[in-house]
C-alpha cells in the first residue's frame, strides 16, 4: 500500500509539474577540448556562451511562438602547441572573439523553425582571450602559454548568422524522429553554409520541434497550447559545411598584416554525439563534437574534438 502512496505522489507531482508554463529562460554553455581529452588544448580550445531567451507576445496566424535572445559569447583558439616561442612553428593563429548578439526564433505550425542572430564584438587582443586562457590554466595547474603577441590583428566584428529546421520523420512510438537542418553565416568573422540531419532517440516520448530543448523552443506562456513537459533523449547530428571565410584562421580583411595565416579548406564534416534532459525547472546536456580539418597545414590532420557541457534554467 505504502508503494502505491509514493508512487501516486510522484505521479502527480510529475503531472502538477508537467502543466507549468515557463516563458523565460537563463542558459550557460562552456565548450573546451578538456571536455573530450586530458591532454589536447588546440584550435578551438575554449568557448563560453550566457544568454537569456523569452518569448515573444507577438502573435501571428502562421507561428506557435517566437521566442528572442540575448547572448554575450567568447571564443578562444591556439596552435597544436601553444607553449612554443617562434612564430615559425604555430600551425595556427592564436585567436580571440567576442561578442555580444540578438536572436529571433520563430515556430512555425508546421513543424518547422526559422533563426535569425545578429553578432556585434571584436576580433583579436580586445577580445581577452590571452588573459581568459592564463587564467583557466592557472586554475588547472597548466604552464603559462605563450605566443598570444602573435595572435590575429584586432578588428570590428560583425555577423549574420541563420539556422533553419524542418521535421522529416518519426517512428510510431514517438521514441525516434530525424529533422533536417541547414545554417548560413555571413560577417565580418565567418562566413560558411551548413546543411545536415539531427536524429534524436528518446528515453521517454519525445517533443515537437515546437516545444523541445533540442531547439530552445521550450518555453511557453498563456497564449500558447504547449507546456513544460520532461525530456530524455539522446541525439546525433552530422552535418557538411561549406566554408567560404574565417577570419579566426585568414585574418580580418578590415585589420590585414596578421603574423600567422591559414588557407581553408572550405568543405568541412560535423559531428554532434549527445544527451540532454530535463530536471525540474533545469534542463542538461552533454555533447561530443569532431569537425575534419578546417585548414591547411595543420600538424594534426585527423581533425579536432571538444565537449559542450549545458546547463539552462527556467524563470517564470
Amino acid at each position: 500500500m505504502k508503494k502505491i502512496l509514493v508512487l501516486l505522489f510522484f505521479s502527480s507531482s510529475i503531472l502538477a509539474f508537467s502543466q507549468k508554463k515557463y516563458s523565460k529562460e537563463i542558459s550557460f554553455i562552456t565548450e573546451n577540448d578538456l571536455y573530450t581529452s586530458t591532454y589536447d588544448d588546440r584550435y578551438y580550445t575554449n568557448g563560453m556562451f550566457l544568454s537569456f531567451k523569452y518569448l515573444s507576445k507577438e502573435k501571428k496566424n502562421n507561428l506557435e511562438k517566437k521566442v528572442l535572445a540575448w547572448e554575450i559569447g567568447h571564443r578562444m583558439y591556439t596552435p597544436a602547441v601553444p607553449l612554443v616561442k617562434s612564430v615559425e612553428e604555430h600551425d595556427r593563429s592564436f585567436a580571440g572573439y567576442l561578442y555580444g548578439s540578438f536572436g529571433i526564433n520563430r515556430i512555425y505550425k508546421k513543424d518547422k523553425s526559422f533563426h535569425t542572430t545578429i553578432q556585434l564584438g571584436v576580433l583579436g587582443s580586445n577580445a581577452y582571450a590571452k588573459e581568459l586562457q592564463g587564467f583557466i590554466h592557472n586554475i588547472y595547474g597548466f604552464r603559462k602559454t605563450v605566443g598570444w603577441k602573435h595572435q590575429i590583428k584586432d578588428a570590428f566584428a560583425i555577423n549574420f548568422n541563420t539556422a533553419y529546421n524542418a521535421f522529416l520523420l518519426k517512428d510510431s512510438s514517438n521514441h525516434f524522429d530525424i529533422f533536417w537542418t541547414n545554417s548560413g553565416k555571413i560577417g565580418t568573422v565567418f562566413t560558411d553554409l551548413s546543411t545536415g540531419l539531427l536524429a534524436r532517440i528518446g528515453l521517454k516520448p519525445l517533443q515537437s520541434l515546437a516545444n523541445s530543448i533540442a531547439f530552445n523552443t521550450n518555453l511557453n506562456d498563456k497564449n500558447t497550447s504547449y507546456f513544460r513537459e520532461t525530456e530524455s533523449f539522446f541525439y546525433i547530428k552530422p552535418s557538411l559545411r561549406y566554408v567560404l571565410y574565417d577570419a579566426t584562421f585568414q585574418g580580418s580583411f578590415l585589420n590585414k598584416g596578421s603574423e600567422v595565416t591559414n588557407e581553408l579548406i572550405p568543405l568541412v564534416f560535423n559531428l554532434e554525439i549527445g544527451f540532454r534532459f530535463t530536471a525540474n525547472r533545469f534542463n542538461f546536456g552533454y555533447v561530443y563534437n569532431y569537425n575534419s580539418n578546417k585548414a591547411k597545414n595543420l600538424r594534426f590532420d585527423n581533425g579536432h574534438t571538444y565537449g559542450s557541457v549545458i546547463l539552462n534554467y527556467l524563470l517564470k
